[in-house]
């Protein structure tokens, strides 16, 4: 799956840090510190090299030990700052705080006690140390979804019960599963459920806006092994490949949309390789950035995307063909 800027932005700094102070480190130990691969460090190394404060000339800029870089050795030898503790101002401190309380309203029942006991211990620090702007913060997540529904997921966390629910997907298919929930999870404007599904065998994301019923049961949860990230969406591997190539201005499709590759062209157009199982969410994506598209693989996927589109002018009758009703 390709990687998001912003993941990619996180880890670069977090290398800055991890490197300074030590006399130098193996691009392996590097890459299995952050999870890449070696060669992903060496081009986040090339990109820090030409990266610091403007003015951008040589000493501006974030350098590295050049001979141990030729012997596979990561040394930072000027970090332009980047490793200093941050200050927080009081709107930034007063910002992190609401953040911190909507977790813990919205998330802490979902959390092992470990997490949870960080969580409180965190906001409870940063509470004290920003003082009275804290004391006049008063907020509450609201996780999207039937108010019977939030409240099914969230006594389930609490008391460790295994849910029966039925669930819309994004091609308008109703299923009925039983799951061992996990925990809530919130992102991309989204709240979701993440769950150990028993009828997929296997951790599975649901939006809980798209869970039409839920129901308690009496059977406690399962302990099921779950990926660190699982609760970051991951396409079925076993849906059909299907390549878009797009304009420039259409690159937001690579940075909000789960996709495999991403191949860059002279003329500032890409190629994205995407696996899909539901069609009804692609032909919805191409026609998204219809204006955008300079070409679809497979063939058929064009077509398919094109009638949709005939279908949909059609229905408007009289002013699809701009005649006066």
């Amino acid at each position: 799956m390709a990687e998001r800027a912003s993941e990619r932005l996180l880890r670069l700094l977090g290398m800055v840090a991890y490197l300074d102070g030590r006399s130098g480190v193996p691009v392996e130990a590097v890459a299995e510190q952050f999870g890449v691969s070696a060669e992903q460090v060496m081009s986040d190394i090339d990109t820090l090299w030409v990266t610091g404060t403007p003015g951008y000339f040589p000493h501006d800029l974030i350098d590295f030990d050049a001979d141990s870089y030729e012997q596979g050795v990561v040394r930072l030898t000027e970090s332009r700052g980047l490793t200093r503790p941050l200050r927080l101002g009081t709107r930034e401190a007063v910002a992190l705080v609401a953040a911190l309380r909507a977790m813990q309203s919205a998330l802490a029942p979902g959390l092992d006690p470990e997490r949870a006991s960080v969580l409180a211990s965190v906001l409870s620090k940063l509470t004290a140390a920003t003082g009275e702007a804290a004391a006049a913060v008063d907020v509450q997540l609201t996780v999207d979804g039937a108010p019977q529904v939030v409240a099914a997921l969230g006594a389930a966390l609490q008391q460790r019960r295994r849910l029966r629910i039925r669930y819309v997907d994004a091609s308008d298919t109703t299923t009925e599963r039983d799951v061992d929930p996990v925990r809530l999870v919130t992102g991309d404007e989204r709240s979701y459920l993440l769950a150990w599904c028993l009828r997929a065998d296997g951790e599975r994301l649901f939006r809980v806006d798209r869970i039409v019923e839920a129901q308690v049961l009496e059977v406690g949860v399962q302990d099921h092994v779950v990926e660190d990230d699982a609760d970051r969406f991951r396409p079925d591997p076993r849906g059909e490949l299907v390549t878009l190539h797009l304009r420039s201005r259409a690159r937001w499709v690579a940075e909000s949309t789960p996709v495999e590759s991403v191949r860059n062209h002279g003329d500032g157009s890409f190629e994205v390789d995407l696996r899909v199982t539901q069609p009804a969410w692609l032909r919805h994506l191409v026609l998204q950035v219809a204006e955008d598209v300079l070409a679809v693989s497979p063939q058929r996927v064009a077509r398919e995307v094109a009638q949709t589109a005939r279908a949909a002018l059609s229905a408007y009758g009289p002013l699809a063909a701009g005649e006066p009703g």
